[in-house]
């Protein structure tokens, strides 16, 4: 899953605010071996405000007007409720996935998705985007995961979402320490195991618990780091992976993939 950031303040420096220069990069991801490409326009930087939900539907839209779904899938990644229904209403959008780091923490994003053909990402987090939770702490991280999708799950159901429409994230340096984050890569293979009906999705690039590891602060120069994430995923049995090297991790796994077994594709 390749990442498209438009917006001007992109954590990792890769946002662009220009229509063009955002296909441009998608083309390039895909001609470099992305299954998907997730675009959103607002960064979740909890430094940053967030932006008005007009602002983010226009940056939004000629995207996905343009966007040619016949060469990769389509999600996006935004959380707000009315951002969700706005695109997903958009005529012949080609959109496969929310990519919703909210958490889920009403049915409305499920029913939204429910009554289109999307699917929806359903990402293990507390409280709400662009709120900082530095401080939160866990007694038992896999614990409160295993209970969370599972709630999660059941109130996706209700709302009328089917099974096969759900994918999980684990939320790696969401509401979580390094510690956490690398408890969840020690065990990815209970995840994985624990809910193996569903798509686990790992958002492994450039993250914060690669900086605390190696002592870099630049997220630029984080893709070793990001490939180390990558391969531990693959030999977990994770089954999505949102990366800004497109390239260097579709080599990565076109070079693994014939001494590790299959992996689960998306539905």
């Amino acid at each position: 899953m390749g990442i498209i950031n438009i917006n001007d303040d992109s954590f990792s420096g890769d946002g662009t605010l220009n229509t063009e220069t955002a296909l441009s990069t998608s083309q390039a991801m895909i001609s470099a071996g992305a299954d998907f490409i997730d675009v959103g326009a607002e960064s979740a930087r909890t430094n940053r405000d967030a932006i008005s939900i007009s602002a983010e539907i226009d940056r939004l839209t000629p995207f996905i007007n343009r966007f040619d779904s016949k060469q990769a899938r389509l999600s996006i990644n935004t959380w707000r409720p009315e951002i969700i229904r706005a695109v997903l209403e958009i005529p012949n959008n080609g959109i496969d996935l929310i990519n919703d780091i909210s958490g889920l923490p009403t049915p409305e994003n499920a029913e939204i998705c429910a009554s289109s053909d999307a699917s929806l990402l359903i990402m293990h987090t507390v409280g709400i985007p662009k709120v900082p939770h530095t401080e939160q702490q866990w007694d038992d991280v896999l614990a409160a995961i295993d209970s969370f999708f599972t709630e999660k799950i059941r109130v996706a159901e209700s709302a009328g979402l089917s099974r096969n429409k759900i994918v999980l994230d684990p939320g790696i340096d969401f509401a979580k320490q390094r510690d956490d984050n690398l408890v969840i890569y020690r065990h990815l293979e209970r995840l994985v195991q624990n809910f193996a009906e569903f798509p686990i999705l790992l958002p492994i690039s450039r993250k914060t618990v690669i900086g605390d590891v190696l002592g870099l602060e630049n997220p630029v120069e984080r893709d070793a780091g990001t490939i180390a994430c990558l391969v531990r995923g693959i030999r977990a049995g994770a089954s999505i992976f949102r990366v800004h090297d497109v390239a260097a991790c579709a080599n990565t796994i076109r070079t693994l993939s014939p001494i590790t077994r299959p992996q689960r594709k998306f539905p």
